[in-house]
């Protein structure tokens, strides 16, 4: 019986012997480049506004929320966040977390149980993955963007309940959900899509307002937007955005809401002042997609829907 230690250093040996170690490098001191693999599409981490809102943030409310949103942790800007998110994106209604992940972790194991079918597209983002695995619902897995596959699953569940799981811009090859042919087929048969919209928000429709917004499902009774703040907006954390029932379901019994401190309020502050700076300069939006589109041509691969490009390897 080998010890644990002796258990840790096999597996380290494994990693890199298959190429396969992770390595963290501290970006601010690796010296002058051109990120091309960061988040921060529209380049408001470092916006003047942007900073000073987070800064204004931290002195009037402190360096973090101090306890759970349910508790003593909900602020007045993590409302005025909740609002400006929900009517920038068409729903109506919105939940901050202090994460992306945690926001997909919420928006699926709280909505799922037993009686759940959860329908996911393979190339779901991880958060989504192991919401499936937490949730005590029924997952079944279809091919990349196969409405049909969708519509099947749907057709042949015996659950009373259906979720289907989406991006829509994946970061595996950046490429667009169907969405409306998605929340159509959901419709049919009474299901409930839940997409995340981390690569939308702030890249795609003419002012950033997401994938959902430009297809005119926001606000859909059965449909429900995820989102980080991590990404376009520059900050950190993420959001649920649904109808009132879903928000107030999602309060009660989502335990990554439930058991987590709020979001801190330099991120909610810096979150909210980036949101502005996308609502007042559209340009940032069309921007970013012709800098993709530029890259995409250089790098010989197909045109995609937002910033994330996938290039093969030499």
């Amino acid at each position: 019986m080998s010890s644990f230690t002796d258990w840790l250093a096999e597996r380290a040996a494994a990693r890199e012997a298959a190429g396969l170690t992770r390595r963290l490098v501290a970006s601010d001191t690796a010296g002058p480049m051109i990120d091309l693999a960061g988040n921060d599409y529209l380049g408001l981490s470092r916006h003047p506004r942007v900073v000073r809102a987070a800064a204004d943030a931290a002195l009037a409310h402190g360096g973090g929320a101090g306890a759970s949103r349910l508790v003593t942790g909900t602020l007045s800007v993590h409302e005025e966040l909740e609002t400006a998110l929900a009517a920038f994106t068409g729903f109506p209604a919105a939940l901050a977390f202090s994460t992306g992940y945690h926001a997909n972790l919420a928006a699926v194991a709280a909505l799922a149980d037993a009686d759940t079918l959860i329908v996911s597209d393979a190339h779901v983002h991880a958060s989504m993955i192991d919401a499936c695995r937490l949730s005590r619902g029924t997952v079944q897995v279809v091919p990349h963007n196969d409405v049909a596959a969708v519509e099947a699953a749907l057709g042949a569940r015996t659950r009373p309940r259906a979720l289907v799981l989406v991006e829509t811009v994946y970061s595996v090859l950046g490429d667009a959900a169907p969405v409306a042919a998605l929340a159509e087929a959901c419709a049919r048969h009474d299901a409930v899509l839940v997409a995340d919209e981390a690569h939308a928000l702030g890249v795609c429709g003419p002012r950033g307002q997401g994938l959902l917004h430009e297809a005119g499902l926001g606000g859909t009774d059965h449909v429900i937007g995820t989102l980080t703040l991590s990404k376009s907006l520059g900050s950190q954390g993420g959001a649920v955005l649904s109808t009132p029932a879903v928000r107030e379901h999602l309060v009660n019994t989502a335990r990554p809401f439930i058991y987590d401190t709020g979001l801190a309020p330099a991120a909610t502050g810096a979150a909210l002042e980036a949101l502005a700076v996308v609502a007042e300069e559209p340009a940032r939006v069309a921007r970013v997609r012709e800098v993709a589109a530029t890259l995409a041509e250089a790098c010989g691969v197909p045109p995609v829907a937002g910033a994330v490009l996938a290039v093969p390897m030499p």
